[in-house]
């Protein structure tokens, strides 16, 4: 398997940067919830999806960061790992933060209603769709492996940082799609979005033992590594996917039953 040529140097700034960034991530986060409890102190806002960034931002970290991302570029395995916890355990993490409403409760009104435009627009509508997340991020893990594509992220360095990109936003894409507790434009039934979520568990399944078989697969990678590469595809992505459905059952809110609108027939009495 074709490992990245880095010298100290670069190597450093591989994993320097990413820290930098989820640092500044977190804290942006955090004096956004700082303005908004500011601002309503009533409101504040909720510890729970506070850590849940935090513990997103921390999953991201692990996986970027050493000893993690290293083991990913010399091991298939590590790869895998990588891909769990950047695809699908950060996404719903920093997704149940509900960093769009955050925002919305920290904007002025101008800044906030076209934030709202841009969210109500035919593209968002369109992304927001789970079908549409469903082909970007599940998707898109056939062309990966059963193409040259994963062979060539890994001799190139751009190519593999655009991977992880990937990964990350399309997760966060899916996660929002199914269980995001941020205002969706247009957002499908409950049961149209467990529908798309078993599909998902389906497609990791199958591609996780179509991996294990050796089945059309092109990872250069010796076996052992791959079989066990498929079995944390699929165990992991079972649990990731249980975690999911949790929390489209703990965002899901009914809608309000409709006022009936039809007057009640008046009795028509025959003239005498």
């Amino acid at each position: 398997m074709p490992a990245h040529g880095h010298d100290a140097g670069s190597s450093l700034l591989e994993w320097l940067l990413p820290a930098l960034v989820l640092l500044a991530a977190a804290g942006a986060y955090l004096l956004l919830v700082r303005r908004a409890r500011r601002r309503n102190p009533v409101l504040g806002w909720s510890r729970w999806r506070t850590t849940s960034f935090l513990t997103g931002s921390a999953l991201l970290g692990t996986a970027l960061l050493p000893p993690v991302a290293p083991f990913a570029h010399e091991d298939f395995r590590g790869h895998m790992a990588q891909h769990m916890l950047i695809g699908m355990y950060a996404p719903l993490a920093l997704v149940l933060a509900a960093p769009v409403t955050l925002l919305l409760r920290t904007l002025s009104a101008a800044r906030g209603r076209q934030l709202t435009t841009v969210l109500h627009s035919p593209p968002a509508r369109l992304l927001a769709h789970p079908a549409v997340a469903l082909a970007l991020s599940p998707g898109s893990l056939a062309a990966l492996y059963f193409t040259p594509l994963y062979n060539a992220t890994t001799s190139h360095p751009v190519a593999h940082w655009l991977l992880h990109a990937h990964f990350l936003l399309s997760g966060c894409l899916f996660a929002y799609a199914i269980a995001g507790p941020d205002p969706a434009p247009a957002r499908p039934t409950v049961r149209a979005r467990l529908v798309c979520l078993g599909v998902a568990i389906a497609a990791h399944a199958i591609i996780a033992q179509l991996m294990y078989g050796g089945f059309w697969v092109d990872i250069h990678a010796p076996i052992p590594q791959v079989q066990a590469g498929a079995e944390i595809m699929y165990y992991g992505g079972d649990i990731a996917e249980l975690l999911l459905a949790a929390a489209l059952v703990a965002t899901w809110r009914p809608e309000p039953r409709r006022a009936a609108t039809r007057e009640p027939a008046r009795e028509v009495t025959a003239p005498a």
